[in-house]
């Protein structure tokens, strides 16, 4: 049996890894784990750490969703989530959430060194670029904050962003030295491979159609099998609802998933690979309706977009991204891309991420918000902590309620013409 993954670069790229096989029968575990994304393999690691017996449930194949679908970059925040305002939401929970942020994509890359991951980790940094004046007063706003909490966030005026970038279109920034990219389907193959190595045992093709608690454990069903475990952590964001959709219906309704597309130009020549972006960051500035990109191993650019409306979608977006890079970088031109993929990314009202409990000693978390990479595996870990018995007192898990949208499949229908209010905002300038 094979799982169909969409034709991404990724995919092109990745190492193989051999599909396990689907649950089967009656299975008994310690902590177990639905979902075999970064949030989940990275639970399972650290559980298995922690010397507990662990069991991923994967419906599709390890990175099958937006753990291997997204531009991998590894960005140490988050989208409008700033820092004080955790604190001033969750209190000390929120304090532990900022540190599990700004932390967040060292963690990624420490864990890909510490187990050899052969994912094209680079760890060049991260940089914000504001698209006009005003939103340097952001840039500044969100460096100071960042700086406030202990975090390596940098100002750079217009002229360190143009060398930094090679392109003077933009104004400034704030840069991240922890931050960079990856190659997300192969990170989330490798950090199966790991998980495995320390001892979890991982079954795909195994769509999960229910977990309840009974009595003592949780007990997990699929077509297949049954798995019973004390802990359960779920970890399916974005794709909650799409495999089973009555799986945690108030979670799968607290998040919209809205289609991101990537894609890929061909490598980039010597002479354009040595002014364009020449330090290898990953990129993603200050607009709403954003521009994104980074360099692969084999000097793509990597980046992509939303458009509205769903007519010849793949070829519009294909061709509103080289647009982007050509304003830029003129001397490149509308470059050609070689492939073009698309995934859920989970948005929420306010983009503030959510960690719920589902009951004893069972986990979830949603809205990554399009910052999935580093923070999936940051909370993974959290969540494997407490699965296994640490305190929640001592970790970044501030617990709150799932707040399903009101018609849901209305708001989710309506997602993309959030993109039309995105750009209006994009052209407000904001005051130094």
């Amino acid at each position: 049996m094979t799982v169909e993954f969409p034709p991404s670069l990724w995919a092109a790229t990745a190492p193989d890894r051999p599909l396990r096989p689907a649950l089967a029968g009656t299975e008994d575990t310690d902590v177990a784990v639905i979902g075999a994304g970064f949030t989940g393999l990275s639970a399972a690691i650290e559980a298995r750490r922690r010397g507990h017996a662990v069991t991923v449930v994967e419906g599709k194949a390890a990175g099958w969703g937006a753990s291997g679908r997204n531009n991998g970059q590894v960005i140490p925040i988050l989208t409008s989530a700033e820092p004080d305002a955790w604190v001033a939401r969750h209190g000390a929970a929120g304090e532990r959430m900022v540190k599990l942020i700004g932390n967040s994509a060292d963690v990624l890359f420490d864990l890909a060194r510490e187990f050899d991951m052969k994912a094209e980790a680079e760890q060049t940094g991260w940089f914000q670029p504001a698209h006009s004046p005003g939103r340097v007063a952001l840039s500044r706003k969100r460096v100071e904050a960042w700086q406030r909490h202990g975090f390596p966030a940098e100002l750079k005026d217009a002229r360190q962003t143009a060398d930094l970038l090679g392109s003077e279109f933009w104004y400034g920034g704030m840069y991240n030295r922890s931050g960079g990219h990856i190659n997300p389907l192969a990170l989330a193959r490798e950090m199966a491979r790991a998980a495995e190595g320390l001892g979890a045992v991982i079954f795909e093709q195994s769509p999960v159609q229910s977990y309840a608690r009974e009595g003592a454990h949780w007990v997990i069903r699929t077509g297949t099998g049954t798995l019973r475990a004390r802990a359960l952590i779920l970890a399916t964001n974005a794709y909650t609802g799409e495999l089973t959709p009555g799986l945690a219906p108030r979670i799968a309704r607290s998040v919209v998933p809205v289609l991101s597309w990537q894609m890929a130009t061909e490598p980039l020549g010597d002479n354009l690979r040595a002014s364009i972006l020449p330090g290898r960051q990953a990129v993603s500035d200050t607009r709403g309706d954003l521009r994104f990109f980074r360099y692969d191993a084999r000097n793509r650019l990597v980046t992509g977009g939303v458009v509205i409306g769903a007519h010849d979608v793949q070829n519009r977006v294909r061709a509103k991204a080289a647009r982007s890079l050509a304003e830029a970088y003129p001397e490149m031109g509308a470059p050609v891309m070689t492939h073009v993929w698309s995934g859920y990314i989970g948005m929420n009202r306010d983009r503030f991420p959510r960690i719920h409990s589902l009951g004893p000693d069972g986990w979830a978390w949603t809205g990554c918000n399009g910052r999935g990479v580093a923070l999936g595996t940051s909370l993974g870990r959290e969540l494997a902590r407490a699965a296994t018995g640490q305190p929640v007192g001592e970790l970044a898990l501030p617990v709150t309620e799932p707040r399903p949208f009101p018609l849901h499949g209305m708001v989710r229908r309506l997602a993309p013409t959030y993109l039309a209010w995105l750009r209006r905002q994009d052209h407000k300038e904001l005051q130094p």
